[in-house]
């Protein structure tokens, strides 16, 4: 199983729209799939079109990570259809932002890593971050083989980025950097050019190839429904960016956290 944690200590960047971009890919590929919502927006949980109610959600599991309570979480993915167990969610809330204590240290941090370890199996758990340095951001680095680290083309998120990477480096067994993704990037924006190329120089072959800016994916956001259903030569862009992207995640070694 590979843990992987999306990232990014400024929010608006876009982690939500990766990690469902890269679900979309790896329902694509049959790679079953665990998305951990850890952001209180719930963003994740409404994006992969989950519908069944569940008795408990993330917020329950981080105060009580026994196997009951996780089962009562997961819930299946609309956009595995007939295919249960291909796509599910461990649920997010509001309530979970009541667990993001920020001076939570040593074995409080390691809860999440205990739940997933009594989640159903799946060969691959995305985790969905908030875009703070608290204890669900802290504790999905301590328990991911790798943190993807999402970015957009902006003078604030370039900073937010070098936080990102010396706050993960400074973390006691902390996943270790896959790399920086820019997000809803136009290359024909020579401010976007500009920073891309800041971005480049900062974090060197950390930079993975862009995500560019295309409606395809507020499209299937609005439709509820994985990318790769949509048709067009857009869709087919960003459903191969993703595909290379999912390919670079597959190709972690898992560290047995």
């Amino acid at each position: 199983m590979i843990v992987l944690s999306v990232c990014s200590l400024k929010g608006g960047v876009g982690k939500t729209s990766v990690t469902l971009g890269l679900a979309a890919a790896a329902l694509r590929r049959g790679i079953a799939t665990l998305v951990v919502d850890l952001d209180p927006q719930a963003d994740a949980t409404s994006g992969l079109d989950v519908t069944a109610r569940r008795p408990h959600d993330l917020a329950a599991v981080l105060a009580t990570p026994k196997r009951k309570v996780v089962d009562g979480a997961v819930a299946p993915s609309g956009w595995a259809g007939d295919h249960p167990g291909q796509l599910d969610v461990l649920v997010g809330s509001g309530s979970s932002a009541l667990r993001d204590d920020p001076e939570v240290t040593g074995r409080a941090l390691q809860v999440l890593s205990t739940a997933l370890r009594k989640a159903p199996e799946h060969d691959l758990v995305l985790l969905d971050c908030p875009p703070s340095l608290g204890a669900l951001t802290r504790s999905a680095w301590a328990c991911s083989d790798a943190a993807l680290v999402v970015s957009d083309a902006g003078r604030f998120s370039v900073a937010a980025v070098d936080r990102t990477l010396r706050e993960l480096a400074a973390q006691d067994g902390a996943a270790r950097p896959l790399g920086v993704v820019v997000n809803r990037y136009l290359p024909r924006s020579p401010e976007q050019r500009f920073r891309h190329d800041e971005l480049r120089e900062l974090v060197g072959e950390l930079l993975l190839p862009p995500v560019p800016e295309r409606a395809a994916i507020q499209q299937a956001q609005g439709a509820g429904v994985p990318l790769h259903a949509l048709r067009g030569a857009a869709a087919r862009e960003l459903c191969a960016t993703f595909d290379d992207l999912l390919g670079r995640v597959l190709a972690v070694s898992p560290a047995g956290r």
